[in-house]
């Protein structure tokens, strides 16, 4: 059975406060995120796989957040704008791939389109013990 997260509590007023204070503004929709899986690398104590689906509705705009974790993006329908702090930002279609490191802030996550929706997928590898996103840096 897939759960569906809500990415950074993307639905609570929380999260849109947050949402707001990083800069976008209230009326932009936010990413709806699917947990495909999660599994322990018992080769690796302590750490764990997960793998999320997320749609981009038309003119979604992410709020700042960090991983702690290594992360691989796949593009799979659509254009998103991806970056993080200190680099450049990057547009990316389908097929292409972006990468966030453990001390990364992703600065810069919005679907391109304010009339298409874009999905990706992501692969992230994380101790188990920590979330898969933080907040507020």
């Amino acid at each position: 059975m897939m759960k569906v997260l809500a990415l950074l509590g993307a639905l609570t007023p929380a999260a849109a406060l947050a949402h707001d204070a990083a800069g976008h503004g209230g009326s932009a929709p936010l990413p709806v995120v699917s947990d495909v899986m999660t599994k322990a690398l018992k080769d690796y104590p302590g750490k764990e796989i997960t793998l999320i689906s997320v749609d981009y509705p038309p003119g979604t705009v992410e709020p700042i957040h960090h991983h702690d974790a290594h992360a691989v993006v796949y593009v799979l329908q659509g254009t998103i704008v991806m970056g993080v702090k200190g680099g450049r930002e990057q547009t990316l279609k389908a097929g292409d791939t972006f990468y966030e490191g453990p001390d990364d802030i992703h600065t810069i996550g919005r679907n391109a389109s304010q009339t298409e929706p874009a999905k990706f997928v992501v692969f992230i590898l994380k101790d188990a013990k920590k979330p898969l996103v933080m907040l507020g840096l």
